[in-house]
């Protein structure tokens, strides 16, 4: 009996496949299949075992097609959009990931980079490491997020507008000040003025005179003209760091190097682009 259950779970995974799904939920199989909880645990866990299945959160599974067996698990935008419904949580792929997306492909990124609603620790899948990061309120934000084709449907992920914004709002998951400015420097062509203008409002002060001013070093300013008259009409801002980390530290900051009065950004060592 407990051999039929697997084999109907293995059915029914090949018949999904054969459709070109590649998500189920353990309630979703259990009715179709008509098995008790605890049988459809077995199951599973024998295709988890052969490595044909794997489950990033409870009762959300995800199937690992052949040519994918020595990853793990198929790519993260085959089933984030699927996961993140499950987990009823907004969300959009973003950051570094985004701006490769956008074409940023000056390095490799390690993380598959998600913004969301909700708070989410971090899933291995395979080769792959999703990270999750928390903003509040995700409608703010959302004419810059945009849906993109996968080979399995569709997911959400941040224009180039909103990565640029983001990459300067979550310094832990931007490699530093170089790499962002690398990133802008690939991404700056693709910034819709207008749409930064409209999202600046929802950041703070400090991260639009942060962006601003790359902006303009790298060459961008018709980019961030919009912008600048948006803070400029959101009343005073005070001077800060170009680098996030020196203002956590003055004491052990450089001395400064420049200082950008449109902006109020003080520049304690100018960013160096990868080549």
């Amino acid at each position: 009996m407990v051999h039929d259950q697997r084999s109907a779970l293995s059915s029914y995974v090949n018949n999904l496949l054969s459709k070109g799904r590649t998500v189920f939920t353990a309630d979703d199989a259990r009715n179709e299949l008509g098995v008790e909880h605890g049988a459809f645990l077995d199951a599973a866990g024998r295709l988890q075992r052969r490595q044909a299945l794997l489950s990033p959160r409870q009762g959300f599974y995800v199937i690992v097609p052949p040519q994918y067996a020595s990853w793990g698990a198929p790519p993260p935008s085959w089933f984030i959009d699927p996961l993140m419904r499950y987990e009823k949580a907004p969300y959009y792929v973003g950051l570094l990931k985004a701006a490769e997306l956008h074409g940023a492909t000056h390095q490799a990124v390690m993380e598959f980079q998600v913004i969301t609603s909700k708070r989410m620790a971090e899933i291995r899948t395979g080769r792959s490491l999703l990270t999750f990061y928390y903003r509040k309120e995700l409608e703010t934000v959302s004419q810059g997020i945009i849906h993109r084709k996968t080979d399995t449907g569709s997911m959400q992920m941040s224009s180039p507008s909103l990565t640029a914004l983001d990459i300067l709002r979550y310094p832990q998951a931007s490699g530093g000040l170089d790499n962002v400015a690398t990133v802008l420097s690939d991404l700056g062509e693709k910034i819709e003025a207008d749409q930064l203008a409209t999202l600046s409002k929802s950041f703070e002060k400090p991260i639009v005179q942060r962006l601003g001013h790359l902006l303009d070093r790298l060459g961008y300013q018709a980019a961030a003209d919009g912008m600048f008259a948006t803070l400029d009409a959101r009343g005073s801002y005070r001077w800060v760091d170009l680098d996030r980390k020196e203002a956590r530290d003055p004491d052990f900051a450089p001395e400064p190097v420049a200082r950008d009065d449109r902006w109020r950004v003080v520049v304690h060592r100018h960013p160096e682009l990868d080549e």
